[in-house]
């Protein structure tokens, strides 16, 4: 399989996540954390959005960060000119693609959109800076029409074009034949930018990669637009489980995840695959049985990859080989009575939730003190 480049967007398409609005400082702290564990490119923000996305900007470039810094801006002279005097790495301009964003947003044809589009990219390059077109809307583009305003891109020097799902309504076998074919047509990277608003966003940013992708664009915790998009995270991780594609440092997604969530507030949802708090749990008695046996049997990765652990859940789905391996990692060894007692005490309460630690040495302290035959068993 080839390499693949990741590029994250947490501080430009996610902090367009209605609600959330990082601090200066807060930024500088996930870029850091973004480079540590080796995203090639991060899109640090819109210049002259706001007053504080130029200060973070002008302050991130003095961190020379190993990772590519590109900043993101519209096709025109303002945006542009605001773009090449931050000191990032390159600019990353963009333009609708598809007749609905031409016609109903910018009231512009085809030869016009790619005579902007030529000069746009070329005052870019002029200034000595690398440049990115992205073609807005490109799934529901005509291919014809795209392929010209794409070829007009590259001739005037841009060395990617991004292809987005902007409104995530692609299917993966879509997005896979548009990538396939457009590397047919021209000699340049190519990204891929899939918004889930399907909940497609992982499954089409992986068939983007298939079809021929240099560069996915992610989020952390798929934060983004409307429902976000394509999740750090769960996509590298998928690429090394499916793929064996090795991409950033898998060990520091979990603290990166949970910077984010503590910074946007928003909260990871428990049944998060990956980075959720139940990613690794596993309950019901078969299912603990057969991880304590071979944790393959019902993980598709070991949390170690990622630097988690799995969890036993004891409960009333709870079996004996759940309640011993609890008690082993408590340092306690339980004969099979004691273990037959606890077992059955939990099935048959009203515990509401979960059995902690606690409560757990709680039952077996109870029952060593006073049990059938007054004997302790542990």
């Amino acid at each position: 399989m080839k390499n693949i480049l990741i590029l994250d967007t947490t501080l430009r398409e996610g902090e367009q996540t209605p609600g959330v609005s990082f601090t200066v400082e807060q930024k500088l702290k996930i870029a850091r954390a973004l480079d540590s564990i080796r995203v090639d490119m991060i899109e640090v923000g819109h210049p002259g959005a706001s007053k504080d996305i130029d200060e973070f900007i002008k302050e991130v470039v003095q961190e020379n960060l190993k990772a590519e810094l590109v900043v993101h801006c519209r096709a025109c002279d303002k945006d542009i000119d605001a773009a090449l005097s931050t000191g990032v790495d390159r600019v990353a301009v963009f333009l609708g693609s598809s007749r609905l964003h031409l016609h109903k947003k910018l009231r512009m044809d085809i030869r016009s959109a790619t005579e902007l589009i030529y000069r746009s990219v070329k005052k870019i390059a002029d200034a000595g800076l690398k440049a990115r077109f992205t073609a807005e809307d490109a799934a529901r583009a005509d291919l014809d029409a795209l392929i010209e305003m794409c070829r007009a891109a590259a001739d005037a020097g841009a060395d990617r074009i991004s292809l987005p799902d902007t409104v995530g309504i692609a299917l993966p076998d879509e997005l896979r034949i548009l990538f396939r074919k457009m590397k047919k047509e021209l000699d340049v990277s190519f990204d891929a930018h899939c918004h889930n608003d399907l909940g497609l966003a992982i499954a089409n940013a992986l068939a983007a990669f298939e079809g021929g992708a240099d560069c996915i664009h992610v989020t952390v915790n798929g934060l983004g637009e409307r429902a976000g998009i394509t999740p750090l995270c769960n996509f590298v991780v998928a690429l090394k489980t499916l793929y064996g594609v090795d991409t950033v440092n898998l060990r520091g997604l979990n603290e990166l995840s949970r910077m984010v969530e503590k910074f946007s507030g928003i909260k990871v949802p428990i049944n998060k695959p990956i980075i959720g708090e139940n990613a690794f749990s596993h309950k019901a008695g078969v299912h603990t049985s057969g991880v304590l046996k071979d944790p393959t049997t019902y993980e598709p990765f070991s949390p170690e990859l990622i630097g988690r652990d799995r969890t036993l859940i004891v409960d009333k789905f709870t079996g004996k080989s759940a309640v011993k391996a609890r008690f082993q990692g408590l340092g306690i060894e339980l004969e099979d009575k004691a273990i037959t007692f606890v077992v059955e005490k939990i099935k048959n309460s009203l515990h509401p939730s979960a059995y902690t630690d606690e409560e757990l040495l709680n039952l077996i302290t109870n029952f060593s003190r006073g049990g059938k035959d007054g004997k302790a068993i542990c």
